[in-house]
């Protein structure tokens, strides 16, 4: 299976109610096709495929490179499923205040899926989890902001969330897929823009610095608070040390060495903030790395506190490296039928309908007899080469 992160340009404006309308259908006679073909679980393989899903949002015509794309695609098939029990597959959550909603959302979709509301409690663990990893474990300077699960009738899930940087005005989006380990390179696939240096507890082979990081919240957080206060003066306040002044080793790694390759673990948390937290997790004596991160008020800050006490105190650095690589472009599925902002080319609403009414026959006739299931579906792949080609 494919997982990964997308990274868009961000685009403001908002999809007007009769380009929404089109979008719907689409979205809807897709979805039904995919579902009629390969059954709900094969349909979430390609919705966590981030370049399927991106081929998806263009041929419903949101914008190739659109940060809209996430939110607007996944808010139309949030209101599809939900109005579609035979789909076999639903979406909780969304944008905002709607991704706070997943926990409430989840006992109605495991309803309407026909599973037991006693796995309500995991599929509520697994939507913390991953949206801690995104955001504490993995810190890539974009924040959360879109969080959407997807549960199909057998009981397999996938998570795509977003996040955004403002400063830079890019999306990242993240795929997550039905999986049993997290926090060993859950991200198998990514797309996206490459940076230089991102804090990665999760990256393959970090199970070392995870480690120490369970044992540094175990032990007596006045410990802890000691180490930290000496590396705060040093990285956040340029102070020099009395070890420094003697000329002695502050430990066995020299910390004054490493000041410069250390200006990413800016900013951090004060010490009285940090002291009041590692109080807290110390009461829950956490077990594991992802128990850790499902510990109440263990957020980016403190993660990156006791990341950094790892490696200058204990010399288990943590990996730098950006899970991205680089997809091909797909801006070529945005000519099935335009871009909601006139990218490649204006959607023509009356064209649109035509594409909507063909979907919606194909999916009528591949009911009724399984030969013309493909015949419907081999006319679908014409209907979309023609489209691309009266463009050339």
């Amino acid at each position: 299976m494919l997982e990964g992160i997308a990274e868009l340009p961000l685009h403001e404006g908002h999809v007007p109610q009769w380009l929404a309308r089109i979008m719907k259908r689409l979205a809807k006679a897709i979805i039904y096709i995919m579902i009629d073909e390969y059954g709900p679980d094969k349909t979430l393989k390609r919705l966590v495929n981030p370049l399927w899903f991106q081929a998806f949002n263009n041929a419903i015509a949101m914008d190739w490179d659109s940060s809209g794309s996430t939110t607007v695609t996944l808010g139309i098939l949030k209101e599809v499923t939900w109005s579609n029990r035979d789909l076999g597959i639903i979406v909780v959550g969304g944008k905002g205040r709607r991704a706070r909603q997943v926990p409430n959302e989840i006992p109605h979709a495991l309803r309407q899926l026909g599973l037991s509301e006693d796995q309500a409690p995991y599929y509520t663990m697994v939507s913390k989890l991953v949206a801690k990893i995104d955001s504490a474990a993995l810190q890539d300077k974009y924040t959360l902001y879109h969080h959407t699960l997807i549960i199909s009738n057998t009981g397999k899930w996938v998570i795509i969330q977003q996040g955004m940087n403002l400063k830079k005005k890019l999306a990242r989006r993240y795929h997550w897929s039905h999986r049993t380990s997290f926090t060993s390179k859950p991200h198998e696939s990514v797309s996206g823009y490459r940076l230089d240096h991102v804090l990665n507890l999760v990256d393959q082979g970090s199970h070392r610095i995870q480690k120490t990081i369970v044992d540094l919240v175990n032990d007596n957080p006045l410990h802890i608070l000691s180490d930290y206060k000496t590396l705060y003066n040093i990285v956040y306040r340029n102070n020099k040390t009395l070890h420094n002044y003697l000329g002695l080793p502050m430990t066995s790694l020299s910390v004054l060495d490493k000041k410069d390759h250390i200006v990413y673990y800016r900013p951090l948390p004060l010490p009285d903030n940090l002291l009041r937290k590692l109080k807290i997790i110390y009461s829950k004596q956490p077990s594991s790395f992802r128990e850790l991160l499902l510990t109440r008020n263990v957020g980016a800050s403190t993660i990156r506190a006791l990341a950094l006490i790892s490696d200058l105190i204990y010399n288990e650095p943590p990996s730098w490296r950006d899970p991205v690589d680089t997809p091909y472009d797909p801006f070529k599925y945005s000519f099935v039928i335009g871009g909601k902002d006139g990218i490649p080319y204006p959607v023509d609403p009356k064209k649109a309908l035509e594409v909507i009414k063909a979907l919606e026959e194909i999916i009528e006739r591949a009911r009724i007899d399984k030969k013309d299931k493909y015949r419907a579906l081999k006319r679908l792949r014409k209907l979309v080469i023609y489209s691309h080609d009266q463009l050339r």
